[in-house]
């Protein structure tokens, strides 16, 4: 549904053209041929805005081109939040508060088995 925005701006390239090649008409020599490309590639530019929103919404989610989506993201599959490896346990120190020193020294790292 997001891509009927697209009408939006075709809308205004359609108007635009149009108004274009009313006002090259109305001129001489080489403003009425100049106009009138102007106009026709307001025309196409309004086209490929359109054409680009349906090739959009027929896309769907899908990502990149090829055959399996193209790049592939490291936040997908939930690569991005999955658990951290378990911390080892062992005695910790108190928490000292605010401001106050820690008495207690930092426990020792576990010996390796």
């Amino acid at each position: 549904m997001l891509y009927f925005l697209a009408l939006i701006p075709a809308t205004g390239l359609v108007l635009a053209g149009y108004l274009v090649l009313v006002l090259s008409a109305r001129t001489e020599g080489g403003m009425r041929a100049f106009g009138r490309y102007l106009g026709f590639w307001a025309f196409t530019l309004a086209a490929l805005v359109i054409l680009g929103a349906i090739l959009a919404a027929a896309h769907g989610g899908h990502r990149g081109f090829g055959a399996h989506g193209g790049m592939h993201c490291p936040w997908q599959d939930g690569a991005r939040f999955a658990p951290r490896p378990a911390e080892p346990e062992g005695p910790r120190s108190p928490a000292a508060p605010d401001g106050a020193a820690n008495p207690a020294p930092p426990a020792a790292p576990p010996a390796p088995r």
